[in-house]
């Protein structure tokens, strides 16, 4: 006899979220479960496509699936329901910002390179290069055309590599024009970029933030529906501090920080071999421990990176030594991502009385 979706549904539970540590149907990541025809239609509250943890889960759910005898048929669907906001940028699914206490630590590098590796992930991207005075976003990510405008007047962002584009940058009749602007002309641009683009549907939106804790940046995240934010340090305790700053920043306007990234870890000699912290060694480990967060990548000084800066995304660069390291680094925010994600579909699912019983889903 078929096994029912009552049953099924028990089954999932055996399967337990590797990061928050309960299983996958009490942390309320399965919206629905019906069998037709020896197949199983489960809808999971996934909001991470492409994210190494996720598509894990979702390989664990259909092999529970195989051996019940059924097909998987997996859909993802999150949504205001699950505690997402579907009013601001509601066809962007996560907005990851990338951040630095102070400039000069290759925040857009690892933007760049974050935007370009998820996009080789197979996701849908956009990078938004809010760094109003220093945006260098298209030195790193080449666009292949200018902006288009809708008859809306709405930009319509050029493409790099598969990647959609919109900066600063492309507003200056000259790349060596100084951005001065003040308080007020600052937050004009920026409400233009967040309500006068047509991204089209995104999965990530990669925002380069400008260095520091300026009126740019909080203005940005008391107007977008961050997912969390990317610190990016370098190994001295200058930056360090401002780090700090920058984290303190974060927790005060009640956006997660998915982790640090240390820029500039090292330097691997290319003639020997040895590995040299110019910078001093592991200083970011300090923030890891006093704040909690994770460390999601250490990029070692290389000159793959160039001193120009227009060597593009080394993450699609098949011959970079670098390469790896930058994988992993996307692949790290993408789980942390994720765990963020179903933390909050977890915090908006109404606890069950002790006595309830699961239920069978109806056709």
């Amino acid at each position: 006899m078929s096994i029912t979706e009552h049953e099924l549904k028990i089954k999932l539970e055996g399967i337990e979220d590797p990061d928050i540590g309960e299983d996958i149907v009490t942390l309320g990541l399965v919206n629905d479960v019906t069998i037709d025809d020896e197949t199983a239609r489960i809808s999971l509250a996934f909001n991470t496509p492409y994210a190494p943890s996720e598509m894990e889960l979702g390989n664990r759910i259909r092999e529970v699936c195989d051996e019940a005898g059924l097909e998987a048929d997996l859909r993802a669907h999150a949504g205001a329901e699950h505690g997402f906001d579907d009013e601001v940028l509601p066809r962007v699914r996560n907005v990851i910002a990338v951040a630095s206490g102070k400039g000069g630590v290759g925040k857009t590098t690892v933007a760049a390179n974050l935007a370009a590796g998820l996009e080789k992930r197979g996701a849908m991207v956009g990078i938004l290069d809010a760094d109003i005075h220093g945006p260098n976003i298209p030195r790193i990510l080449p666009v292949e055309s200018d902006p288009g405008v809708t008859p809306n007047e709405d930009i319509v962002p050029p493409r790099s590599d598969g990647v959609r584009v919109i900066s600063m940058g492309f507003m200056m009749e000259d790349e060596d024009d100084p951005a001065i602007l003040r308080g007020p002309m600052v937050n004009k641009f920026m409400m233009k970029f967040l309500d006068g683009v047509e991204w089209g549907q995104l999965d990530y939106l990669i925002v380069d933030l400008p260095p520091g804790t300026g009126d740019a940046t909080l203005n940005l995240l008391q107007s977008m529906p961050v997912t969390g934010a990317v610190v990016v340090t370098t190994p001295q305790e200058m930056a360090l501090d401002d780090t700090r700053k920058g984290i303190q920043m974060f927790n005060k306007h009640d956006t997660p920080v998915l982790g640090i990234v240390e820029n500039m870890s090292s330097f691997v000699c290319p003639s020997c071999g040895d590995q040299h912290g110019l910078f001093g060694t592991e200083g970011a480990d300090t923030i890891v421990d006093k704040y909690d967060v994770p460390m999601v990548g250490r990029v070692p000084i290389h000159p793959d990176f160039g001193a120009d800066g227009s060597k593009g995304a080394l993450v699609k660069d098949d011959d970079s030594e670098v390469q790896d390291i930058l994988e992993e680094l996307v692949a790290n925010v993408s789980n942390r991502v994720g765990e963020t994600n179903r933390r909050t579909v977890a915090e908006n699912t109404p606890d069950e009385p002790d006595d309830a019983l699961p239920t069978e889903v109806e056709d």
